[in-house]
């Protein structure tokens, strides 16, 4: 067995017949994260100081594939419970304060570092690891976050199209606010779906509360209506204001073949019921 290979397996020899006094280090070293132990586990099934012993063993034994993957889960845990980043961060640098403390009190014991080669061969491979992890985990943790918030925005975006149902075959979609490049993708499968699953023959687009379009989202509702039209539904559009019809017609908006367009959404629905 050479010189490293050595170092590890005393390495983890000694943790582990020294397990009490390693947990008690870890926690003088992140002292943030040592009042929280408790509550991160209760929160989220999180156990640091088993998950600390986790990651040294992984990166004492070079366990890459095995490290990466933890890493990756551990990054989704934090974020599922939004657990924060700091905390982590302070964890992982008293992990690796706690794991060159524990190297010294070895060598101190057993004598085990024979020449300068050995000390900077373990340190350049255990720091490599050990930033791994945490790169790894930071790239998991953000990704999960941005998924949580694509979601979240898709779903608020569906609410804030409310296609109303009027009678059986005729609904009302009153569109309120900014709509960008996004939004208007969403009320396109929002619509769509609606006529095909609801079988909605008249849709009043009611346009009041929205007083400006940019150019590429009126090309874009343009086909939309044309879409609704392809489907067999009749498409009225409601409450046009000035400015709005003014951007329409100097962009070239055409789609009296796919809509009409009528005064206020109180005087069409009167007439329509």
């Amino acid at each position: 067995m050479n010189t490293i290979a050595y170092i590890k397996e005393e390495l983890k020899t000694f943790i582990n017949e020294n397990e009490i006094p390693f947990n008690q280090k870890l926690l003088t070293e992140a002292i943030n994260v040592s009042t929280k132990i408790t509550e991160i586990l209760n929160k989220g099934n999180i156990d640091l100081l088993k998950n600390a012993k986790k990651l040294i063993f992984y990166t004492v034994d070079q366990q890459e594939e095995e490290l990466i993957s933890f890493a990756k889960v551990e990054g989704i845990a934090w974020a599922k419970h939004s657990l924060t980043l700091e905390l982590k961060l302070e964890w992982v640098q008293a992990i690796r304060r706690t794991l060159w403390h524990f190297i010294r009190m070895i060598d101190e014991e057993k004598d085990i570092m024979k020449n300068r080669d050995d000390y900077y061969s373990m340190e350049k491979i255990f720091n490599e690891k050990i930033d791994q992890f945490l790169n790894t985990f930071f790239l998991s943790y953000s990704h999960y976050k941005d998924e949580m918030l694509h979601k979240q925005r898709e779903m608020v975006e569906h609410l804030s199209v409310p296609i109303i149902p009027i009678k059986q075959s005729i609904s009302v979609l009153p569109l309120i606010g900014y709509i960008d490049s996004y939004r208007i993708k969403v009320i396109e499968e929002k619509v769509l779906n609606d006529i095909g699953d609801s079988k909605i023959q008249i849709l009043v687009i009611d346009l009041s509360g929205i007083a400006i379009m940019e150019m590429d989202v009126i090309d874009y509702f343009e086909k939309i209506l044309a879409g609704i039209s392809m489907m067999g539904c009749k498409a009225i559009l409601t409450g046009l204001r000035p400015e709005l019809v003014k951007k329409m017609v100097h962009v070239g908006m055409h789609f009296e073949k796919n809509a009409e367009t009528r005064g206020t959404l109180q005087e069409t629905l009167k007439n329509i019921l």
